[in-house]
């Protein structure tokens, strides 16, 4: 008995452009997938990008108006005080480099929120400045307050001492007058003082071989001059020693004087000046009328003309007369 061979069973060739099919569908549903995600994953970022963006410039018109309103508030305050003025232009000046550190964060998008946290820093910032101008204030009006204070103590200072220097010149004045009038009266005592002489003559003398004189006038035979006069009584003078200065002017006007005849020179108290006198008359005088005497022998010839005599008593002038050589 014949058996028929079996066949094996296999895939009939029309089912395989379906299995080629069916990849290609799986990879264009991959490819499809891929490229949706990879679309809203760009979309995604293109709105993140202008999203920053938007922030930027909202950042931006934000500090720009802070950084106006800061500087306008800043500037407002100016001019009322130089050391006022000079802390406000630091502030300005600090507040623009912060704009511009703000600015450059803001070109970044990564330091955008670092960006703001600098934009609202802006409004402390300037709350400090507005504290620090308030306290310069404070401390100026202080010192304003002190100045006039100051000025108001000065100026009565300056009148008390205006009244105390009117009351000095007036002291002084007071003074000056009283030791003007004291040196009057003490001059007027001085002059009171002096004691007046009269009789006051000068004999020209020739000397003889046995000592005696002879009066002559002639100025070629006179050989000593002998002058006298009398003292006058004076309440005002204690009685003691007293000197009396005599000066003989020749008709030239000069002094006879010889040092070693006791000449010399006294003060004038009249007049200040230094005077020569010829000689000195001593005398204990006791407030009475007394005859003094003095001669004058420069053993030189005397030269014709007229001499004049005075006396002195405490520097004062107490009597004069004149007299004639032939």
């Amino acid at each position: 008995m014949n058996h028929q061979s079996s066949q094996p069973v296999t895939n009939s060739p029309d089912r395989k452009p379906y299995a080629i099919f069916g990849v290609i569908g799986v990879i264009l549903l991959v490819t499809i997938g891929y490229l949706a995600y990879s679309n809203v994953y760009k979309n995604n970022q293109l709105e993140m990008v202008y999203a920053d963006v938007n922030e930027a410039h909202s950042l931006q018109a934000e500090l720009d108006n802070q950084y106006r309103a800061a500087i306008a508030e800043l500037e407002s305050l100016k001019g009322s005080h130089g050391e006022m003025d000079a802390l406000i232009n630091k502030q300005q000046t600090e507040l623009e480099d912060q704009k511009s550190r703000i600015e450059t964060l803001l070109v970044d998008r990564s330091k955008l929120k670092l960006a703001r946290q600098e934009i609202n820093g802006i409004k402390t910032q300037m709350q400090g400045y507005l504290v620090e101008i308030d306290k310069l204030k404070a401390d100026n009006q202080l010192l304003t307050t002190e100045r006039d204070e100051l000025v108001v103590t000065k100026q009565a200072l300056q009148n008390d001492l205006m009244t105390k220097e009117m009351e000095n010149t007036q002291l002084n004045e007071s003074k000056a007058t009283l030791v003007s009038q004291n040196e009057e009266l003490a001059n007027k005592v001085k002059i009171g003082s002096a004691i007046a002489v009269k009789d006051l003559k000068v004999e020209g003398l020739k000397l003889r071989s046995n000592g005696k004189t002879r009066d002559k006038s002639t100025a070629k035979k006179v050989d000593v001059l002998n002058v006298c006069f009398k003292t006058t009584p004076n309440e005002v003078v204690a009685p003691g020693p007293e000197s009396f200065y005599v000066r003989i002017v020749n008709p030239r006007g000069e002094t006879l004087a010889v040092e070693d005849l006791g000449s010399g020179t006294m003060t004038n108290e009249k007049t200040g000046e230094q005077v020569r006198f010829t000689q000195t008359a001593e005398t204990q005088y006791n407030n009475d009328e007394q005859q003094l005497c003095l001669s004058w022998k420069p053993n030189t010839n005397f030269e014709a003309g007229k001499y004049a005599v005075e006396v002195f008593n405490k520097g004062f002038l107490v009597g004069a007369s004149s007299f004639e050589l032939k």
